[in-house]
Parts: C-alpha cells; structure tokens; sequence
C-alpha cells in the first residue's frame, strides 16, 4: 500500500484553467473559454477515466484468451467524452449510445463486475449474460445498440418523453462518425426541431469509421453543422473540461426550451474498431503513439492538477492501485464460489463435449 504523507491542506483545493475554443455553428456565442475544477471532482474524473481504461484493457486481455467471444468494441482513448459528459447532465437525465457502450454503461452507474460478467456471457451480468457487449442497460441508460445509427430515433423519442410528461429532463444521443451519413440521423433532427425536443445529439468522431476515415466517407467532414437548421458546437473531446463544459451548454440550450443541439466530440480510438480489426491497416501505429503522448485525456488532466499542486503522484498511483484490484481480482467472499471438485450438482454447459444444449422457454 502506497501511504499519502502530505496533508489534504497543502493541496490547491480550486484552480481555473483555459481550455480550447469551440468551433460554433448557428449560435452567437458558446461555451467558456475557462473551466474551474476543484480537487475532489479532478480526482473523481481520473478515477472514473482510468477505471474506463484498465476495464477495457482487460477486456482486451479476455478476449485475446478466447474468454469473451463475438461483437466488443473497446472505448480506450475516449474516455473524456464520457467522464465529461456525465460531469455535466443529472443521474436523471436519459442516455442512449452505439454499440461502444462499455464506458457510458460504467458512469450511468453499472459496477465493473457486472460489465465484465456481461461481457464474459455469465448471469451475474448486468443483462443476465444476454446482452453482452453491444447490449448493456442500466436506470436511465437504454444501451449499447448494435445496429449503425438506430439508437438516434430512439433518443428523439426518448427526448419526446421527457417533453411530454413536462420533467425538465433531456436526452443525450450519441452516434459515430461512421453513422453521421445514415438517413435516420436526419429525419430525426427534423423532428426535434420541429418539436423543440430536449435533446443533445453528440457526435463521437474518432476519425475513423470502421477502417475508412472521416475524408473518404464523408463530404463535408464538419459534423457539428450537419444539424443544418440545428446550432452546433464541435469539441475538443480529448479534454474531460473542455466536454464538461459545453455538455453543460448544450444542456443548459435543451432545459431553456430552445429544441436540439448538435455536439461533435472530436476524440480517438487506441484499439481497432472492433477486437476483429488490428487498427493498423489503415493507419500507422505512429499516428497512435502520437495521439496518445500528446492528447492523452487521463495524462492530461493528471498534469494539469500535478502542475498546480492539486494531487501528489503517490496519490494518483494509489488510485491505479485500487482500480487494478477492483478490475483484476474477485472479491474475496466469491473465490471459492461455483468451484466443484467432481460430481458438480448441476449440469455445466461446455464441461462435455458431447453434450447437447436445451433450451427451455
């Protein structure tokens, strides 16, 4: 165990910071160009980024052992979207995503043990081991949805709720860049605009979809504007201050009853597309090692608060500590669980391989 030998009173307790300019579309003026963090919400961001990380690192490992199977999609290198969006909306407020889900399923409240028996197809899962990875709910949180695009309709709808039952709640939708040309994306923004509907429509563009990048599938690779008669804002998505903050904009947009907003979150994907895809076919592995020495979301918002004395190094290591315990170990009351010497006493799929499977309905 790493001991903190400094005392909570020499840390800075507040600091403000610049953060990057969005780029504006049908609005006079946008987001602040500063952002005040305050030493529990900066060591509760690197907490939540780095617990999104090492769990999608073993998830990585997992499947690479054949222990996780099919469809999984892995979210590391864009956790500032997710940390930074859910810093800014209500635990109330509904969130509806793509089939890269695992991130958003774990800050709408999921624990890391129930993603990874989900993924695992075990019925501690969070969907029973039903689901798995592109099929994951939670309170307020409607998936993980594996077909490109079909979760934008479903968020209008979902926005359409809270404006029907009148409970200032909104819905964030989120889409790739590989779903921003699908014609559903843009029968729903006609809608929301024409209801006024609470809705932030957000674009995770992370350069490349599938294995084809944003210039060779996209004519107009400005996201933000493709709500036309709906105002955007495109965003530096590798700063969890720089999301909070206009998430906060575009929420604060949606509450006033001025309809629908489109936010392009400019971020990056370290894997592939999926576990299928090597990632570097279609791009070099310098390109990534460059994105990750210079944009790094987690490494930086750990300098930011180290070079203004906000947290001690030994603080963050006990942090990762604690996360790789809670990602790689079982808690110690389920070690010896659903472990049979012989003769187990109830019938375990895949243990004979001449047995056939039932299905009961």
């Amino acid at each position: 165990r790493v001991v903190v030998s400094r005392s909570f009173a020499d840390f800075t307790p507040q600091a403000t910071f610049d953060i990057k300019k969005c780029d504006l579309h049908q609005l006079e003026e946008g987001p602040p160009l500063k952002a005040e963090l305050t030493r529990d919400q900066g060591l509760q961001y690197y907490r939540t980024m780095q617990t999104v990380r090492r769990m999608e690192l073993k998830a990585d490992q997992l499947y690479k052992q054949k222990i996780i199977r099919g469809f999984c999609h892995l979210y590391d290198g864009q956790e500032a979207c997710a940390a930074g969006i859910e810093a800014s909306i209500n635990p109330t407020d509904h969130l509806i995503t793509a089939y890269r889900a695992h991130g958003y399923t774990y800050t709408r409240g999921v624990s890391i043990k129930e993603i990874l028996a989900e993924l695992t197809g075990r019925k501690g899962g969070v969907a029973k081991g039903k689901g798995g990875s592109m099929h994951m709910y939670a309170p307020h949180f409607y998936g993980g949805n594996g077909i490109v695009g079909a979760q934008v309709p479903l968020g209008a709808g979902i926005a359409l709720a809270c404006q029907y039952q009148g409970n200032n709640q909104l819905c964030v939708t989120l889409y790739g860049d590989g779903a921003a040309n699908q014609g559903q994306l843009f029968e729903s923004f006609n809608m929301a605009a024409l209801w006024k509907l609470p809705c932030i429509f957000i674009c995770e563009n992370n350069k490349y979809g599938m294995g084809t990048s944003v210039e060779r599938a996209s004519a107009s690779i400005d996201y933000y504007k493709r709500g036309d008669f709906i105002p955007g804002i495109r965003v530096d998505g590798m700063d969890v201050l720089c999301v909070r903050e206009a998430t906060k904009f575009a929420a604060d947009h949606c509450r006033s009853g001025k309809g629908p907003i489109v936010m392009e979150l400019q971020t990056y994907r370290y894997h592939g597309h999926s576990m299928s895809d090597p990632g570097v076919s279609y791009r070099t592995r310098e390109e990534i090692q460059e994105v990750r020495t210079k944009s790094d979301p987690i490494s930086m918002l750990k300098e930011r608060m180290l070079s203004n004395n906000m947290a001690s190094v030994e603080e963050f290591k006990e942090i990762d500590v604690d996360i790789r315990k809670q990602v790689e170990e079982p808690p110690l009351e389920d070690l010896c669980n659903h472990i049979f010497y012989n003769n187990p006493p109830l019938e375990v799929r895949g243990t004979n391989p001449w047995s056939k499977l039932k299905s009961v309905s």
